[in-house]
């Protein structure tokens, strides 16, 4: 709730805004913990709380910001004005002097000639100028320019980084703090992931550890033009020629291919460079590593026995499939000065112009995983599924913590945002953080890898106390091979299925010992741990194949697989008779001998059989339900029998003979469609139209029936196209065509309270099962 405190204590500054003189304060909200979020509630609650015609005036210092605030505020459907964005300094000066609710702007076009004086643009004091990032271009003349335009306006602040010792104009400008939500806050409540760093430095490295000051105050500016990067190499020429030497790159992108491609989660990643240059020859390094490696990798499996061969086919296609590109802002002669420097800028170009390269890299499953950059999406620029920064460009204060943010984004499976440090920049990481005032006193955004271990080991003691509690010898599962193995797992997972909060308990840190285990890859000290994590989730795996499976898609499955392959799991894929016909047993509930089963229940493995039961049950029954939501009420006869059996009211005998009955009765309801005479999708509307149970007569009832069908038909093949719950127009002719249907169709005994019933039940059923051109839950079950 931070967003909601924050805005209110703005408001709270709104409301008395003499005696504030205009300053409504600074957030400070961590990067990713949702800055525009909170600048889109802030506006809505003052329009619709505070009398006034009020304008928002958004300014930002960065194009990809500007871009991307615009676009989450068009998306929430706040701003439908086309004209909001201001695409220049005099198209700027107009919509100030308009009255618009919403004007988007870079400080950059409150720009003047040389001498030239800002003129003023409005004196209107209901003007709230919200601007972010605030602490870098924000009291230049730039934004003595827009305080000219706007003198009676207000003033409020965002940033993602804790203001600077230094930043005392911050204050003087914008007021105090009236939020703070630091790194530690979001990584607890989960809006971000916890970033650490890991030094990798080559040893062809700057032997100063205090980088050029003035370099690296340099290197701030996010884009540097072209004579930016000729004074970089004119004034720095040392440590620009240390840190470009061929040698070292060499190096770097060696080491980039071997850890990206050992990494535990394969999250997406940045390569960045202290200029374009030195961007595209690491383009070209890793490419030719990569290449080599792939060439390894295919002399390997002509040798390899067939199990290691299908891996390393596997990877090699992983590889194949993997797309890197070069991202960097245009020059005006870039082409002739990469030419002097002994490359070509124009293939790169090519692709940055013809493809839509930051849609690509933002979604999630396409190939593209490895962009270079030296400024360009380091700011403004969320990918969720991005975990790895390969960081080579002498950085400091807010461009430094903003860049390591990149990382820092939530994402399925993803535990922690890594950077990979190659120029040092986190060598000292106190002294990195010692500009920070007393909002970020320990409170750091990025600490060591080393600090991922001691997790691990944690995590690991926990779960084997857990499991010696209840008398799972996890070393003996370890030491033993082939079935003798597999004995030991079954009597484990027995014992830990002891009750639900054991079974949840043991789960939830073999996940977490998992998750630790992929983030340290390919750590060297993972080779260490490999032996222990091993049998934790063999026990694990074997516990869930019992539960409700996850919905994962190929992809992820296929990760899984090479994952799998960092720890020597040999053995431990070994399936026994039992093992494998148990799991054909329960595929098909309507086929399962109970008979059969009632017999391997006395043998032994009850709580082992009832899980996995169990879990079948409640996969058939959710299917089903979602189907045919008025099936409600076996979901509510299942769990009142799980709560009654975890409870202790129930023992595992008892349990097993309900979960029978159970199943018989979900079968005979799925075979009701055949003898209503109805398919699964008409007899779903027919229930919404028959239940609770309605005294229909034999005609009544058939007439029911055949409405359910005309009406089924009738918006599938006229009504329910492509999107049709996006627009107004087809949700109200949808609903129109239920509405007319029902009214002309249903028996006289619907008396209008029942019809105006049915009516919005059967339009929420339609609404939720149907997407639209075929595509509904039917057709993706």
């Amino acid at each position: 709730n931070h967003q909601y405190l924050g805005v209110n204590n703005a408001i709270d500054a709104l409301t008395d805004i003499r005696e504030h003189d205009g300053k409504l304060g600074v957030f400070w909200h961590t990067q990713g913990s949702g800055k525009s979020i909170s600048m889109i509630f802030f506006s809505q609650k003052v329009l619709r709380t505070i009398p006034g015609n009020w304008t928002f005036v958004i300014i930002t210092d960065r194009q990809e910001l500007d871009n991307q605030i615009y676009k989450n505020f068009v998306s929430a459907g706040v701003v439908t004005e086309r004209r909001a964005k201001a695409d220049s300094s005099r198209h700027l000066r107009q919509l100030l002097t308009e009255d618009h609710r919403y004007v988007f702007s870079l400080i950059h076009k409150f720009r003047t000639e040389k001498g030239e004086s800002h003129p003023v643009l409005s004196e209107r004091d209901d003007i709230i100028v919200i601007t972010d990032e605030a602490h870098r271009s924000q009291y230049d003349t730039l934004a003595l320019n827009m305080r000219t335009a706007l003198p009676n306006a207000s003033f409020l602040a965002f940033t993602g980084t804790p203001l600077i010792i230094t930043e005392e104009k911050t204050r003087q400008v914008f007021g105090e703090y009236v939020s703070v939500y630091d790194f530690k806050q979001s990584v607890d409540d989960g809006a971000t992931v916890p970033l650490y760093y890991e030094n990798r430095i080559p040893q062809l490295q700057l032997t100063n550890e205090n980088l050029n000051a003035d370099m690296a105050e340099l290197l701030e500016a996010a884009e540097l033009d072209e004579g930016q990067e000729k004074k970089l190499e004119r004034e720095f020429a040392r440590e620009y020629h240390l840190i470009t030497r061929d040698d070292r790159l060499e190096a770097i992108a060696r080491d980039i291919v071997d850890h990206f491609t050992g990494r535990g989660f394969r999250g997406k990643a940045m390569v960045i460079s202290i200029d374009k240059a030195t961007a595209i020859r690491m383009y070209e390094k890793v490419r030719s590593y990569w290449d080599t490696r792939i060439n390894e990798l295919v002399a390997e499996s002509n040798k390899a026995v067939p199990e290691d061969r299908k891996e390393i086919l596997e990877t090699i296609a992983w590889m194949r499939e993997t797309d890197m590109a070069v991202v960097v802002s245009q020059g005006q002669n870039e082409i002739s000065e990469m030419s002097e420097k002994g490359l070509d800028i124009r293939p790169h170009r090519k692709r940055m112009v013809e493809e839509d390269l930051e849609k690509r890299f933002k979604q999630a499953d396409d190939p593209f995983r490895l962009v270079f950059v030296c400024a360009m999406w380091i700011t403004g620029f969320d990918v969720p599924s991005c975990s790895t920064l390969y960081l080579d460009k002498p950085m400091k204060n807010h461009s430094l913590m903003q860049t390591i943010a990149r990382a820092n984004r939530v994402y399925p499976g993803k535990v922690s945002g890594l950077i990979v440090d190659y120029v040092g920049v986190f060598r000292n990481l106190e002294k990195a953080l010692a500009i920070y005032g007393a909002g970020g006193e320990g409170d750091n955004p990025v600490e060591d890898k080393s600090s991922l271990i001691v997790a691990l080991q944690t995590a690991i003691s926990e779960t084997r106390s857990l499991c010696m509690e209840h008398g799972v010898d996890i070393d003996a599962i370890q030491a033993a091979e082939g079935f003798e193995r597999i004995a030991l797992k079954d009597q484990a997972v027995e014992a830990l299925l002891v009750s639900e909060e054991v079974k949840r308990r043991f789960l939830d840190w073999a996940s977490t010992v998992w998750r630790l285990y992929k983030a340290i890859l390919p750590d060297p000290d993972s080779r260490r741990f490999s032996t222990q994590v091993q049998p934790i989730r063999f026990i694990a795996d074997a516990i869930r194949s019992l539960i409700m499976p996850v919905d994962i898609s190929n992809v992820m499955e296929q990760v899984e697989n090479l994952l799998d392959r960092s720890i020597a799991t040999d053995g431990y894929y070994i399936r026994d008779n039992d093992q494998e016909s148990d799991q054909d047993l329960f595929i098909d509930l309507s086929k399962i001998d109970f008979e059969q089963l009632g017999g391997i229940f006395k043998q032994g493995k009850k709580r082992t059989i009832n899980e996995r039961l169990k879990g079948k049950v409640a996969q058939k029954m959710m299917k089903m339900i979602r189907l045919n939501r008025t099936r409600m009420n076996y979901l509510e006869q299942f769990q009142k029998m799980i709560e009654e059996y975890n409870s202790g009211r129930l023992s595992d005998e008892e349990l097993f003979h309900q979960l029978v009955a159970f199943t018989k009765s979900l079968n005979e309801e799925e075979q009701r469609t055949v003898s209503e005479q109805l398919d699964e999708e008409e007899l779903a509307i027919f229930d919404l139209l028959t239940k609770p149970t309605i005294e229909l007569s034999a005609s009544d009832r058939k007439r029911v029936k055949a409405t359910s069908k005309k009406l089924l038909t009738t918006l599938k093949e006229e009504k329910l196209v492509l999107d049709w719950r996006k627009r107004q127009q087809t949700l109200s002719d949808v609903r129109r065509t239920i509405e007319q249907m029902l009214d002309e169709c249903l028996p006289d005994i619907y008396t209008t309270e029942l019809y105006e019933e049915k009516t919005v039940a059967v339009f929420q059923h339609v609404y939720d099962a149907y997407y639209g051109a075929g595509q509904s839950v039917y057709a993706a079950g």
